[in-house]
């Protein structure tokens, strides 16, 4: 059972959040064997749910992310109840757990509420465990002035749940059961039927299992009865992030999670959506199996995640004066004519400097990388190569690199001071500008910002790999202090101590260099995430044999020792009001950094089949829920022949993750030419040496299922490139009739995001771009005038590093405007 033992719970009038992330179990009822009721302590959810929505659930550190809906809410006692079916291993653990046990996650609430107004005669059925999803639609319908006629279903009696809570708000209730042990022998779609026959129904609602509701629509459809579904799909995340929910609605595709879950029944495309919830049917059959075998795998490890939970950083930062990890120049003077600095020029000619070739990256071969996820393919540079690296610079009295560096690190310092053999004290000067060195010296495009600026290029030299010396110095800091068993280190450069709070909403790069930046200048800064984990993109999107987790987890860590707090599985929009955090909450400011996460896809036949899916989705799979663990209990596919669309670094990750879950072959399948491809040209290097396919200049004009509705083949249609669109690349243009067909059982659609839509359509009076960003001045601050917003949620889709610059010039613009309030 999961356990949380000494939690202190003496704050909870002082922490709104407390209750929310421990998710206490204070009740259970078991209405079948396999049927139990939940009730747990949740009140931010409780204070915000209306009918129709719903939550996402974990349990356990390696659970997988499911969708609940509520069905009852007491804000008063704050809690929530959730009706729970032991269908697979997921459902099966959460059921195990006791009153007393912490569920891991609860999130939301989700989804759009339930319209609801006096339609007239409604009938609502619900089959098996939708009975619970239906109780607060009865409820609200009835307070609406509606004669709800309800009609629950189940196989047997034992399945009929909640049956005197639906009496008590429905004019009639009918029950149903197939084999005649309860109420009248027949189908849901009999009852609803019998009522049709001998009275006006203005009004149906349906919700169940989608077989039930398929056939409660036909049934509707014919007497032309309008009528909604709650459909529950597979998520991963739920806030329209990964695209694993999407259905097709009157011939539009839909995301469940942002778009429903209710629909009009009559556009649904059941047969479709049928097909898409069986897409891990072998994964989930093989893990019941394993469990049959291994029942101790259902048990909950305790949780041992104390400190997260109630907001405390359980590793202090070392910060003793003589501590030698910590050791650095007193005395630095930090301008280009200090005499150390003097002295370091003059010990060397500039055409000696210039004559020293650039450093190689120390990597892994390529043959065993392929088939490690979670070995990083960069090494990293020694002491010796970093210094012999550090002297190529030459120290520019106008270093274009800076200006080239959107968040305005004084990389000449930085990279002097390791010349030097200075190591913690550059580390220090980067963390001056940036709250991120070692995330940036990994993952950032150095070669189009810093790099591309670099005097060695009008010399026709190489530039001087100022990533890979940024990532030896972040890496140097962090080895050191981890030698010495401290967590993370806080670097101060501003103390202006103020009470004043500030919000920030997503954990990216953008929300974590703001949090960083307004720390420094004295500010209480609280960061909501709606995942489980810390860190955004850094930790759902970018593989570990790229960028691994335990070096975002330092930076976050550092973030912590300098005071910021971080609240998980908290949706500002949805958990909690933009403005609730203004008025009920006291914040400031309010920073909005939650990303562009919506994933596009092309809207071609056959895209919404099984074994088709958003990048998003497929990398969450992997990298925050670690899917190919095989202690996981979230499916991922091992396909054989993987094709992915697109030509970004998100495509690069996707083709790459897939040759190390054991495909065959893995494809690139890429409009244009390799020219215009926007990946870092180190990415398609390290591509095509793992053994990565390149088809450039072909496009997908549609997919091809088999009788399953899985995907089998990919038709694709032949392009030549034109003359440049608006981006400045050469725009491909279709060869008429050249086409080809390649066989296929997985394609990852990697084409970029849009806006996640939760956050700009919840705040009143907030201005909105063309495609759903946030609109902001040049100061980044909105239509709102003390909430900020930077990154991709502004941008639409961009760089970590353009992020970074975004966070902390927001923070400078938000101080600005709060001291000149004062």
């Amino acid at each position: 059972m999961q356990i949380c033992e000494n939690v202190d719970d003496s704050n909870q009038n002082n922490n709104p959040y407390f209750y929310r992330i421990m998710n206490k179990i204070i009740r259970k009822d078991q209405f079948s064997e396999r049927v139990f009721r939940l009730v747990v302590e949740a009140p931010l959810i409780a204070r915000s749910r209306k009918a129709g929505h719903f939550v996402i659930v974990r349990v356990g550190e390696h659970g997988e992310r499911m969708p609940l809906t509520i069905a009852e809410a007491d804000p008063k006692e704050g809690t929530i109840s959730l009706v729970v079916q032991k269908v697979g291993v997921s459902s099966t653990k959460l059921c195990h757990l006791e009153v007393g046990d912490y569920i891991s996650d609860v999130v939301g609430p989700l989804g759009k509420a339930t319209h609801i107004e006096n339609f007239g005669t409604v009938v609502c059925a619900g089959g098996g465990v939708g009975v619970a999803p239906m109780l607060p639609i009865v409820q609200a319908l009835k307070a609406a002035g509606n004669r709800v006629i309800t009609v629950l279903a189940g196989r047997t009696k034992d399945l009929i749940i909640l049956e005197e809570e639906m009496r008590a708000s429905s004019d009639e209730v009918i029950i149903m059961t197939d084999d005649g042990s309860y109420g009248q022998k027949g189908l849901v779609t009999e009852g609803i039927e019998s009522v049709i026959q001998r009275e006006k129904v203005d009004k149906c609602f349906a919700i169940g299992p989608a077989i039930m509701m398929k056939f409660v629509c036909l049934l509707t459809k014919k007497y032309e009865i309008p009528t909604d579904v709650s459909l529950n799909t597979i998520m991963v995340d739920g806030t329209g992030m990964c695209g694993a929910c999407r259905i097709t609605v009157g011939g539009q595709t839909k995301f469940v999670c942002v778009d429903g879950p209710e629909f009009d029944g009559h556009q649904v495309d059941f047969d479709e959506m049928l097909k898409r919830m069986a897409a891990f049917k072998p994964e989930e059959v093989a893990a019941d199996e394993e469990v049959k075998k291994h029942p101790e795998l259902l048990e909950v490890p305790e949780c041992t995640n104390h400190g997260e939970c109630n907001g405390k950083v359980e590793n202090e930062p070392c910060d003793s004066a003589d501590c030698e990890c910590m050791a650095v120049a007193e005395d630095d003077d930090k301008s280009r004519d200090a005499a150390w600095r003097k002295e370091l020029r003059s010990s060397m000619k500039p055409k000696e400097r210039l004559a020293i070739e650039r450093c190689q990256m120390p990597e892994l071969e390529p043959q065993y990388r392929a088939r490690k996820l979670k070995e990083e393919v960069n090494q990293g540079l020694t002491a010796e190569m970093a210094q012999r690296e550090a002297h190529r610079c030459l120290d520019c009295a106008n270093p274009g690199c800076v200006e080239g560096c959107p968040v305005g690190i004084d990389i000449p310092r930085f990279i002097k001071h390791i010349e030097k053999g200075e190591f913690m004290q550059a580390a220090h000067t980067l963390k001056e500008t940036s709250a991120l060195p070692a995330v940036c010296g990994r993952v950032c495009p150095q070669e189009k910002q810093c790099e591309s600026r670099c005097i060695h290029h009008k010399m026709n030299s190489k530039p001087v790999a100022i990533g890979y010396l940024e990532r030896f110095a972040a890496d140097y800091e962090r080895q050191q202090l981890t030698a010495k068993g401290d967590a993370a280190v806080a670097h101060h450069t501003e103390t202006s101590e103020n009470k004043q709070k500030i919000a920030v909403v997503g954990s990216g790069p953008a929300g974590l260099s703001f949090a960083g930046e307004m720390t420094k200048r004295g500010y209480a800064v609280t960061v909501f995430e709606a995942l489980h984990e810390i860190g955004g993109v850094l930790k759902y999107g970018i593989p570990e044999f790229r960028l691994p987790n335990e070096i975002v987890d330092f930076e976050i860590n550092n973030l912590r020792a300098a005071g910021v707090e971080f609240v998980k599985d908290c949706i500002i929009g949805k958990t909690e009001s933009v403005e609730d955090l203004f008025q009920k909450q006291g914040f400031a400011g309010v920073f909005v950094g939650s990303g562009a996460g919506l994933p596009n896809f092309m809207g071609i036949p056959g895209e919404n089949a099984t074994g088709v899916m958003s990048s998003n989705e497929y990398l969450t799979r992997v990298n925050l829920m670690d899917a190919s663990n095989p202690e996981s209990d979230t499916p991922v596919s091992f396909a054989k022949h993987v094709a992915v669309v697109g030509g970004g670094n998100t495509a690069m990750d996707s083709v790459r993750t897939a040759l190390r879950l054991g495909a065959e072959t893995a494809t690139i399948i890429y409009r244009r030419s390799e020219e215009e491809m926007p990946a870092r040209v180190e990415e398609v290097h390290h591509a095509k040496q793992e053994g990565v396919k390149f088809l450039t200049l072909h496009n997908p004009l549609r997919y091809e299922a088999d009788e399953k509705g899985h995907v089998s083949k990919v038709v694709l249609q032949q392009m030549e490139l034109g003359e440049p669109d608006a981006s400045g690349r050469r725009r491909p243009v279709p060869i008429e009739g050249a086409t080809v067909t390649m066989d296929v059982d997985l394609v990852i659609v990697s084409i970029g995001v849009s806006p996640n839509p939760i956050l700009p359509n919840s705040v009143k009076g907030l201005d909105l771009g063309k495609k759903g960003t946030i609109a902001v001045d040049e100061h980044l601050q909105s239509s709102i005038p003390a909430l900020y917003a930077g990154g991709d949620i502004v941008r639409g889709g961009a760089t970590v590093i353009l992020a970074m610059g975004d966070g902390k010039h927001a923070a400078q613009e938000m101080d600005d405007m709060l001291k000149a309030k004062k």
